[in-house]
């Protein structure tokens, strides 16, 4: 497949483009650890109902997944650069909001806040396909798997963010809020020098690829989404809660933070190989191994919940979402022609983060209203993993066994 642009894509503009996109991932994808490590704790200190702990993260989710078409549209007729402008205006008036409502109280407008964050968080998912659309077909897997790979040093800025900010200014939490919106400035500057343009539009008569229905009945794309889906919502679900879990268990925000940063630097730091275990075992197996972690790390939070038990299962968690969602991702950029592209990928995210959207809102109720007690709601969150990898799994194994599987 040979993506269709305006001018030939130089080996130099390929590097400068896939450079920009990794300090992307770097930098600006600070915010996502950031955000996700205060948003369950801010909306418990805000929210009058504490199964509402983590509507916070749940609107960031939901705002991902109702602009994941939209944005996708955008780029497929003005280009990335313009998609991603867009992307870090909506990280930036969300924060602005969020920190609005943290200043005044008033759980609403930080609600409304994170769900601009969205926007934000949608746009973060296209620098994957952009790394595609700059790579040759030999190239794609490793392209992917260096951008995601740049959220290793998101991983180590974004904590460490947290823990100088979260208690600087005398409402608590505010600081991070004012922290996020300098980085999506920085990222709007980095994104003036990419230059990824728009597909050529197809002349008059030419095919148009297949409609969204008939996408979905491609055997490849629907286990290729149902992986990435399950992949990203399960790590949304116990990493959305682990932050209330480790707090609730007596330990600091401290600890929470130093647990979700080496869950992101887990999710991250296999990049630097994933496209090259792709590349010589096959896509489907890398997805399956990613999908067992993802077992492996619910049945280490099920033995207990000392710190060093947070930190071996966030870890795995983080392992496994690398391999499922990383592999997913390449199964789908394998399945489409140049005109579904678009199509495809904004349909692709809107079921991903649809799904992730669920977890999210499931898990403030799994963690603070389904049990006793912090450790009882602890389980029911990992408990809920089982039945979602049955699912991703046996679509996995459903394809491999299917004749001509790709």
């Amino acid at each position: 497949m040979t993506d269709m642009t305006a001018q030939p894509m130089t080996p130099a503009r390929s590097r400068r483009n896939l450079t920009i996109l990794i300090l992307a991932q770097a930098i600006l994808g600070a915010q996502m650890p950031m955000i996700f490590t205060i948003g369950a704790l801010a909306g418990q200190a805000l929210s009058p109902n504490p199964c509402w702990a983590t509507l916070p993260i749940t609107m960031v989710v939901l705002g991902s997944m109702l602009s994941s078409t939209p944005l996708s549209a955008l780029m497929q007729r003005h280009g990335r650069r313009t998609g991603f402008w867009v992307g870090t205006a909506g990280g930036m008036l969300g924060a602005i909001m969020a920190a609005a409502g943290l200043y005044t109280s008033s759980f609403l407008l930080f609600l409304s806040g994170s769900l601009l964050t969205g926007v934000y968080m949608s746009s973060q998912g296209f620098y994957r396909f952009a790394a595609a659309d700059v790579s040759s077909p030999a190239f794609r897997p490793k392209a992917i798997s260096w951008v995601m790979a740049g959220g290793l040093a998101s991983a180590l800025i974004g904590p460490q963010l947290v823990k100088v900010t979260a208690d600087a200014l005398v409402v608590g939490y505010l600081g991070t809020y004012v922290a996020v919106v300098g980085l999506n400035l920085m990222g709007a500057v980095m994104f003036s020098a990419i230059d990824i343009p728009a597909p050529a539009r197809a002349a008059e008569g030419a095919p148009a690829g297949r409609t969204r229905r008939e996408l979905l009945r491609d055997p490849v794309i629907v286990v290729a989404i149902i992986c990435a889906m399950v992949s990203y919502a399960l790590m949304n679900l116990v990493m959305t809660s682990t932050p209330l879990a480790v707090v609730g268990c007596g330990y600091a925000t401290e600890d929470a933070a130093d647990v979700v940063s080496a869950h992101v630097l887990a999710m991250f730091v296999p990049s630097f190989f994933t496209g090259h275990l792709i590349a010589r075992f096959g896509v489907k197996p890398i997805i399956g191994i990613g999908l067992v972690i993802l077992a492996g790390a619910g049945a280490v939070a099920l033995t207990g919940v000392e710190i060093e038990q947070f930190f071996i299962a966030l870890v795995l968690l983080g392992v496994g979402w690398n391999f499922g969602f990383i592999g997913a991702t390449t199964l789908l950029t394998s399945a489409h022609s140049v005109e579904e592209r678009g199509r495809l990928q904004g349909l692709n995210d809107l079921l991903v983060f649809g799904g992730v959207t669920m977890a999210s809102l499931s898990s403030g109720a799994l963690m603070n209203c389904s049990g006793t007690g912090v450790v009882a709601g602890w389980q029911a969150v990992n408990l809920a993993m089982v039945p979602f990898l049955v699912l991703a799994g046996g679509s996995l194994i459903w394809l491999a066994m299917r004749p001509r599987a790709l």
